[in-house]
């Protein structure tokens, strides 16, 4: 019986500023059952703009600014997809993701705004705006390892300021930084406005008025004609809206957003805005983050109420707030904003915005702890020990053990079939019709992310692995998916996401999907029945010879990474590499590796797992360099912290390795999703296959050699 709450309601956040940041925080805590939620974002860590100053002088490191997205959205029980909107239709309800049409019933845009300067000639080419983040960021760094020229600063308001006083203090003496602002120092009251200027000269830092007409890769031309040696420049000119809103049939304010004030976007009640995209028309306000973290409990109280059909409440912005201005070292200014006549400023005030910054990015990282499973009165012997050991993974994580397979398969009765080549323990089975070779395999995936486009793409390159180790090439898929309960719309949305990432991963490799089956459970669940035609003889696992060099595509870890990240235990970043590694697919690596004299996709058993089949069925033995094996970034991380895999001790007990036990060694058993492929190939082909695959940008490694025996995998 299918038990949990039925979806019945998208509710999708787009853009993961501040906002929307505290909302899945608090959502996390109390979530509204019935509603699929969703966080749309091109990054999968969002910095907070409060500390980004300290972070330019080197006081903060990215790790100290980063809202891991990743993390957040797992506690609140979302969905994540990892791209930038780019249209939104309020009238049809969906949003537009690159070449994804997602749908809503109820969302809300905080997207923050850019430091793109449309209005400078060449800035879109040699400037850096300093938002987005990720952009500036690489530039800063960039710039910090190779020859140090000029810095201009576009933009003379305190962010501006503040900026150029980071990388002053960052450069040390001798550094050669200026700010050009149309009007001079802009946006601070009399007493902080002398304190910076005061800071400035203090500095070196010389404060032009006038605007900045063009940038080349090397000066700034202002509007009178002069020309300023420059080699970096960064745009922190003020709030320039992002452009994609322009295109929509939004109501908009000089290009920000227009809301009521219970942040409903005016004219269209299930949508609403928030944080510095967004006009309040009721009372308007600058371009302040305090605002956005006032707005969030009213925006997910609005939220929440939209979804389950409550009473509105209205936002009221803060009359006063306190600003607190870093210079570049560690001291800051403050200020009461409308301005007091005094701006205290010195280590003390830094300590201060120190603290409250801390204590702000604490909300957002230091999150509750998954509680366990509560376990049933009454319940068997042995549900406990199951329940409060780690969470079942998903992917190939949560496959049956080698053994337990092996075992049963090998009671079935094989008949004496011609037409059928190969039976149990290769990747595919091989029959023969009218004289051509067909492979034909079936796998499928718990879903590890509730991204249904994402997680049916990997899936798809996932049950593509077999097909391809055997040298065929792909012809048809079934598709077999399982649902959770929703409404039809809700179903509707989800099957169209699922089939149209299947249907790009199939038709890239000539392939057509024929149809296949679904049904409702309690989580999502999406597989795919392949076939393929060999042309030549199929590769096996059977075929390595002794010498052959191994070589592994791709990188490992996979299983401990997605087992990490379920305990919200992995940063962002390696995850949505991760994310991005298994959708793409091994490439061209299988057509290079065409002519191994053995060759297997590496999943759910693991690299010791497929290693040990080569070896079984080739009546030989391997040698494994464990340094040499390509680890994806964060694994070996995780794996020390003694994160494993549901699958990790069947996969060790059906393929043990001879040599040290280490959190290095234990990568071996890992079960992985979508992996790579292992192939052993004759000595004198080796390097040219692994240069003509990282020709190919794809990784590859040579990591051992297979042996006269005994059959087994030692490490050297």
């Amino acid at each position: 019986m299918i038990s949990q709450v039925p979806i019945t309601t998208d509710l999708v956040l787009v853009g993961g500023g501040h906002a929307h940041a505290l909302v899945l925080r608090m959502w996390g805590m109390d979530p509204v059952p019935g509603v699929r939620l969703t966080l749309i974002d091109p990054r999968p860590v969002a910095p907070y703009t409060g500390m980004l100053p300290g972070h330019v002088a080197g006081h903060y490191s990215a790790d100290d600014i980063g809202i891991d997205l990743v993390r957040l959205t797992r506690f609140a029980g979302a969905r994540l997809i990892l791209g930038a909107a780019s249209a939104l239709d309020p009238v049809a309800k969906t949003i537009t993701v690159g070449d994804r049409v997602i749908g809503y019933d109820v969302a809300s845009i905080d997207i923050g705004i850019t430091g793109h300067l449309p209005q400078v000639a060449g800035f879109a080419d040699h400037g850096v705006p300093v938002k987005p983040f990720a952009d500036f960021s690489a530039a800063w760094e960039r710039y910090l390892a190779g020859p140090r020229g000029p810095v201009t600063v576009i933009g003379g308001g305190l962010g501006g300021v503040e900026l150029a006083l980071a990388m002053r203090h960052r450069l040390g003496p001798g550094a050669e930084v200026r700010i050009i602002g149309r009007s001079g120092l802009a946006g601070a009251g009399a007493a902080l406005g002398a304190r910076l200027q005061a800071e400035l000269d203090r500095a070196g830092i010389d404060l032009i008025t006038g605007s900045a007409r063009a940038v080349t890769a090397d000066h700034v031309t202002l509007g009178d004609g002069q020309q300023l040696p420059s080699a970096l420049t960064v745009g922190a000119g003020g709030a320039t809206p992002q452009a994609w809103l322009g295109s929509t049939s939004l109501p908009l304010q000089d290009g920000f957003i227009k809301v009521k004030d219970t942040l409903q976007v005016i004219g269209h009640d299930d949508l609403f805005a928030a944080g510095d995209c967004a006009h309040l028309t009721h009372d308007p306000r600058p371009k302040a983050g305090v605002y956005a973290v006032r707005a969030a409990k009213v925006l997910r109280h609005n939220l929440r109420a939209r979804a389950t059909g409550g009473a509105l409440k209205r936002f009221h912005p803060q009359r006063h707030f306190l600003r607190l201005v870093s210079l570049g070292d560690r001291r800051a200014v403050a200020e009461k904003w409308p301005a007091l006549p005094v701006a205290p400023a010195g280590g003390l005030i830094w300590r201060w915005k120190d603290q409250i910054d801390r204590r702000f990015m604490r909300r957002l990282t230091d999150l509750p702890v998954m509680a366990a499973p509560t376990v049933p009165r009454g319940a068997a012997v042995g549900v406990r020990d199951i329940l409060s050991a780690a969470p079942l993974c998903a992917g190939c994580g949560s496959k049956v053990g080698a053994g337990v397979l092996g075992d049963i398969l090998s009671t079935l009765p094989q008949p004496d079939r011609p037409d059928v080549e190969t039976g149990p323990g290769d990747d595919a089975g091989v029959l023969r019709i009218g004289g051509q070779r067909q492979v034909l395999t079936t796998d499928h995936l718990r879903a590890f992310t509730d991204d249904p486009g994402l997680m049916a793409r990997i899936a798809a390159q996932h049950a593509l692995g077999d097909v391809r180790a055997m040298g065929a090439q792909p012809q048809s898929a079934l598709a077999q998916i399982i649902l959770p309960r929703g409404t039809d719309a809700i179903q509707r949305r989800m099957m169209a996401e699922i089939m149209q990432a299947a249907s790009d991963v199939f038709a890239a490799e000539g392939a057509v999907i024929l149809g296949g089956h679904s049904t409702m459970g309690a989580e999502l669940t999406i597989g795919f029945t392949v076939t393929g035609l060999c042309d030549a003889d199929p590769i096996t696992v059977g075929g390595a010879r002794a010498g052959d060099a191994v070589i592994l595509t791709g990188r490992i870890g996979a299983g401990v990474l997605l087992a990490a990240e379920m305990q919200g235990k992995a940063r962002g970043v390696d995850v949505a590499q991760l994310w991005s590694a298994m959708a793409a697919g091994p490439g061209q690596a299988a057509r290079i590796l065409r002519g191994a004299h053995a060759m297997t996709d590496v999943t759910g058993f693991g690299l010791a797992g497929h290693l040990m089949a080569i070896c079984r069925a080739s009546g030989l033995g391997a040698e494994v360099a464990m340094q040499a094996v390509p680890i994806y970034p964060g694994a070996l991380e995780a794996s020390e912290q003694g994160v494993r895999s549901t699958l990790y001790d069947a996969n060790r007990a059906n393929a043990p390795v001879f040599g040290p036990d280490t959190a290095l060694t234990a990568l071996l058993h890992d079960p992985q999703t979508a992996g790579g492929f292992l192939a052993t190939v004759a000595e004198a082909e080796a390097a040219g296959l692994i240069a003509a695959l990282t020709e190919a940008g794809l990784p590859a490694a040579r990591i051992g050699r297979m042996t006269d025996g005994p059959t087994g995998i030692t490490l050297v």
